[in-house]
């Protein structure tokens, strides 16, 4: 038999891929779902079995939040990386680790084929395979939905053809749900007009009372929530949890994909956008400028080759260290106020606020030099422009 692991989510194109490359195309296919985030004991156990069901050997769930957290989200945070000033890249972060943990479990297990059921009109396609070309370019990939060029009907019919008769019926709204957001995609996102609306978003409005809250970095991760310490996994799912109840989070992220078309896609990421912005405040009270004005730039090249699928790239390793660094003292606390469908950053205390300092008070007081000092400053800093002016007038 040709051994095959095929990263398989419990959906239409990856239950094709399981009849098809079992039945009809001789593989023995060893089913692989990654967890990182959104998935309970119930759902993996009941898409194990599906797996078998559809022809797979086996089935494994690996449980990667932790990887995903550490090698990723961790990073995004200390860029307080945003899509196009949009999206904490919520899906696309994602898909690394989890073709990361497919590729390597693959090679644990002896596998000569990789297979994915991604199509060839998405950026998935480009992530998983550039992943698995890089760190097993021996394992050839099978892509039978992009090869083959297949609808979703003619999917539902081989699989009805051969004994598999689920309920198939494509929902309104496609959800994706992960530690570090939701993704939403429906009929609304395939335009460029229209909005999602409120019932396609998983959360709803529970809340209209104000709450208040207190959010405790230490060296750019968020570890307590009032006063309450949590592991950094679960202080954003607790975090997520209070602020969902508000309706925080959503928006619809217009992108350039890798394959060179325009895309839109809604989702919803209360506590990703909480930390980043909490975090991002914080930074603007404990980093020098300079620091501030290079980590923007790092950032967005990190999000953004990140989000194409280049995460392999020793660069992003380079960019990581600078990233780690500038955290040393990006500790203390944000003060939050919650409201239905918004928030508000109240302010910071820091023991590293450069604010509070003896030198001066903006607008307001100077004991760190004289009259005199600053009028010299002035007018060396306006040589440049004097210069340009009196040349070219």
């Amino acid at each position: 038999m040709k051994k095959l692991v095929l990263a398989y989510s419990g959906g239409l194109d990856t239950s094709y891929c399981a009849k098809y490359l079992s039945k009809v195309q001789g593989y023995e296919v060893h089913a692989v779902s990654v967890n990182t985030g959104g998935f309970d004991k119930e759902e993996i156990a009941s898409i194990g079995q599906k797996a078998v069901q559809l022809g797979a050997l086996t089935y494994t769930s690996i449980d990667a939040v932790k990887t995903f957290y550490d090698k990723v989200v961790k990073y995004l945070i200390f860029g307080n990386v945003l899509k196009n000033n949009t999206y904490p890249l919520s899906v696309s972060a994602e898909r690394i680790i989890q073709a990361i943990e497919i590729v390597n479990h693959a090679k644990k297990i002896g596998a000569s084929y990789i297979a994915h059921g991604s199509t060839g009109a998405g950026n998935d396609q480009v992530r998983f395979d550039m992943i698995f070309q890089t760190l097993a370019p021996d394992i050839e990939i099978i892509t039978p939905i992009r090869d083959n060029k297949l609808s979703r009907q003619a999917e539902i019919e081989f699989l009805k053809e051969n004994g598999v008769d689920l309920p198939w019926e494509k929902a309104k709204y496609s959800i994706n749900k992960g530690l570090w957001g939701t993704s939403v995609g429906g009929e609304e996102t395939l335009s460029s007009h229209s909005g999602l609306p409120e019932e396609a978003y998983p959360s709803q409005l529970k809340k209209t009372d104000p709450t208040d809250l207190k959010l405790t970095f230490k060296k750019g991760e968020l570890v307590a929530i009032n006063d309450e310490s949590y592991g950094n996994i679960d202080a954003i799912e607790v975090l997520e949890k209070i602020a969902c109840e508000y309706a925080i989070g959503r928006d619809i992220h217009v992108g350039d994909t890798i394959i060179g078309i325009k895309g839109r896609v809604g989702f919803e990421a209360a506590a990703p956008m909480l930390i980043i912005k909490a975090h991002h405040l914080l930074e603007k009270h404990t980093l020098t400028k300079w620091q501030q004005h290079h980590k923007e730039q790092l950032g967005n090249w990190y999000g953004m080759l990140l989000h194409e699928g280049q995460y392999l790239d020793e660069v992003m390793r380079n960019f990581e260290a600078f990233l780690e660094d500038t955290q040393k003292n990006v500790s203390g606390n944000v003060f939050v106020t919650l409201h239905p469908y918004r928030f508000t950053l109240n302010g910071i205390s820091s023991d590293h606020d450069l604010m509070n300092s003896s030198f001066a008070s903006y607008g307001e007081t100077n004991e760190g030099w004289t009259a005199e000092d600053a009028k010299g400053f002035i007018k060396i800093t306006a040589n440049q422009g004097k210069i340009f002016n009196h040349v070219n007038s």
